[in-house]
């Protein structure tokens, strides 16, 4: 699978970045405060039209600016650079090069493909693009922790879970606790293709 990450998920440079992220915080701490910028710009020493600048991102702040902005908001600096620091992943896969996964119960014609991970944090999503292309006399049943969603996008499905059977068409979803048994239960029309997403929590 091809992944192409950018820590900050944009394009931006790292300097546009930065000065966008100090720009939220100062203007998440004034508004915590409940002060106009204004009131903020002149316990800082700095103009108006400066501060306005920082909190648009337009501008890069010297480090005393900062320092009398931290002081004047009572935060220490690096509270200013904390939405920059927190680490962010984006996720590319490109048509067809998802990464092809064997789950447990998989039949020929049965192809699971992950479009994506969760480095960290304490949720896990797995979306999967999932493909039935041949019948089989035993269908892959499944039982998991945590929640699922699917989306058809072609071909028609019975889809079992727990002791109900739903009858999947393109466009037609459906969200459910996963730790019940499921999985397709009649291969109404095929090729049948899906969006299935699961969430489940790291510890799990």
């Amino acid at each position: 699978m091809a992944l192409a990450q950018n820590p900050h998920g944009t394009g931006e440079t790292d300097n546009r970045l930065l000065e966008r992220s100090i720009g939220r915080e100062v203007h998440s701490f004034r508004e915590k405060l409940g002060i106009t910028i204004s009131e903020l710009a002149g316990s800082a020493g700095i103009s108006a039209g400066m501060l306005s600048k920082i909190e648009n991102g337009q501008t890069s702040p010297s480090l005393s600016t900062l320092q009398s902005l931290a002081k004047a908001l009572n935060v220490p600096v690096t509270a200013l650079f904390k939405g920059f620091d927190e680490e962010r992943h984006a996720v590319h896969v490109k048509s067809g090069q998802g990464l092809t996964i064997e789950r447990r119960g998989t039949r020929a014609g049965h192809q699971y493909q992950l479009l994506g991970h969760t480095p960290s944090g304490p949720l896990v999503v797995e979306p999967y693009l999932i493909k039935l292309t041949e019948k089989a006399d035993v269908f892959p049943i499944f039982q998991h922790a945590g929640r699922e969603f699917i989306y058809m996008l072609e071909g028609e499905v019975g889809y079992r879970h727990g002791s109900k059977t739903y009858l999947l068409k393109p466009g037609d979803s459906l969200y459910f606790d996963a730790d019940a048994p499921h999985g397709p239960d009649e291969l109404r029309k095929l090729p049948i293709v899906f969006l299935s997403v699961i969430a489940y929590d790291r510890s799990d």
